[in-house]
């Protein structure tokens, strides 16, 4: 009789777990009214329109550069463009753009590739229910590890290095109890606090500080300082979040996917799918402690053997034949599920491409210099606060149009160092503000928030809803930071 009735609860458990599975599938497949936020390649190409548009509209011009490429802000003058942007260029210029992508968008498929080998290995599925059984059910742990390790890799400046990441993260937060927005403000508030303060990080602090004859790195304390204030922040932000879901479900900003998803894991507890431990075994263990010596390896080459997305992608896929190789994976199934992994991310590769055709475009508009010449101009005579602020609203402005950290330092930084050498602002503080201004909305303005939450699964409306607080107050405690620097002097110059 006892067997009789554990029988027909695990068959009441299946059918409970059948129809929520239904129920989580007709709910995603319902069509949203009222506005919905364009897609990625919509929004890029309508920015591809626009600076098309602006360069016949705002004067075109340059500034003179030396034999090595720097600018020199004292010499600026107008031109005649003698090659505007046609039609057949604006097309072009998505082939270019991706071309000049390439580097990106092949570590980005390499990496995502390598990972979707180790996905399949089931290995960190297995192992975040292994985490789950240490804690006792207190998944806020895997919360705070999955934290720190986003804002320890973009504080090296990882950057699109950890992309491939945040599918694999976003399921396993999903199966801790957690909407897909909790997994998002998990991955980029964590990254955008790591990547902001600019510690260690070459592509923006390295280049700014080389470029104004700055020590590598220097100033490195206050920056710790930085980061704590900015994840503190992120952090909290997340936490409210989380409170308020758990509280009540029909809060998530994606309550419908939500509550479906409570309900086939409700269902599959009582079906008894849940409950069962984990098998941990010696394969997955080598496979985690083997991913845990990448990441450190990865860590220290960035730090100390300036390794490029070339050498993390080379990695990732070393440590992808190897966990084929321990969990005996044939060729040919290592191919396919390369290949299904990289596929992940291609909606993401693909923007990528076309964020570097608006770099094209803007370019050949020859109307870049000219927007940064008129910035220096107004700013002539104005106080060191007020030409902080400034300064710093428009990097943050700027970063919605030219992503590329690096490629903005080459920019602004030399005209942002005369400009400091003339206020008395030292040049320390001149990079603070640059770094601060560029890191923050990366993850906010579409030109990286749309490829983050591509990858996450997040519609990118739901995402401003959800975040938009914890990016301003960032902004603003960024400014108070800057003036605090600029008040101490903070150096060395």
């Amino acid at each position: 009789m006892l067997q009789v009735k554990t029988e027909e609860k695990e068959k009441g458990g299946r059918a409970r777990l059948k129809r929520a599975r239904i129920k989580m599938g007709e709910t995603l497949e319902k069509k949203k009214k009222g506005f919905q936020m364009p897609h990625v390649f919509v929004i890029m190409f309508i920015i591809m329109i626009l600076v098309t548009i602006l360069s016949y509209i705002v004067p075109n011009g340059q500034f003179a550069t030396d034999e090595s490429g720097a600018i020199n802000p004292d010499e600026f003058s107008y031109i005649e463009n003698d090659d505007p942007i046609s039609f057949q260029d604006f097309f072009s210029a998505l082939y270019t753009g991706f071309v000049n992508g390439a580097t990106i968008m092949g570590s980005l498929l390499l990496c995502s590739g390598s990972l979707g080998i180790l996905n399949h290995t089931g290995a960190l599925s297995v192992g975040i229910t292994k985490l789950s059984e240490i804690t006792k059910g207190k998944n806020i742990i895997a919360i705070i590890i999955f934290y720190l390790y986003f804002a320890g890799m973009n504080i090296l400046g990882a950057g699109e290095g950890v992309y491939p990441f945040f599918p694999i993260v976003t399921s396993l937060v999903m199966t801790l109890g957690y909407d897909r927005l909790v997994a998002g403000g998990t991955i980029m508030f964590a990254a955008t606090a790591g990547f902001a303060c600019g510690m260690v990080n070459m592509f923006t602090t390295g280049i700014s500080q080389e470029m104004v004859g700055l020590p590598i790195f220097s100033g490195i304390g206050y920056r710790f300082i930085v980061f704590l204030i900015l994840a503190t922040i992120g952090f909290v932000g997340l936490m409210l979040y989380i409170r308020r879901i758990k509280k009540d479900p029909s809060k998530s900003y994606v309550a419908d996917e939500y509550q479906a998803q409570l309900a086939e894991l409700k269902a599959k507890e009582e079906a008894g799918e849940s409950g069962e431990k984990s098998n941990f075994t010696w394969r997955e263990a080598v496979a985690l402690i083997a991913f845990v010596i990448l990441c450190i390896w990865l860590a220290y080459g960035c730090l100390v053997l300036s390794f490029s997305l070339a050498q993390f992608a080379a990695y990732y896929v070393v440590y992808a034949i190897f966990i084929a190789f321990i969990f005996k994976i044939n060729p040919n199934q290592f191919c396919q599920v390369f290949s299904q992994g990289a596929a992940q991310v291609m909606t993401a590769a693909l923007a990528i491409g076309l964020a570097q055709s608006v770099m094209v475009l803007l370019k050949q508009g020859k109307i870049m210099d000219t927007v940064v010449y008129a910035l220096g101009n107004s700013l002539d005579g104005m106080s060191p606060m007020v030409t902080l602020l400034i300064l710093f609203l428009f990097v943050t402005a700027f970063n919605f149009f030219v992503v590329s950290g690096s490629g903005k330092a080459l920019m602004m930084m030399p005209i942002m160092s005369p400009l400091g050498k003339m206020l008395g602002i030292n040049q320390q503080v001149m990079v603070l503000t640059y770094q601060l201004g560029d890191g923050i909305t990366n993850m906010f303005w579409p030109g990286g928030g749309l490829i983050s939450c591509s990858l996450c699964g997040i519609n990118y409306g739901k995402w401003l809803k959800m975040s938009w607080k914890v990016f301003v107050t960032m902004i603003v405690s960024a400014y108070i930071l800057i003036a605090i620097a600029d008040a101490i002097n903070y150096g060395p110059f």
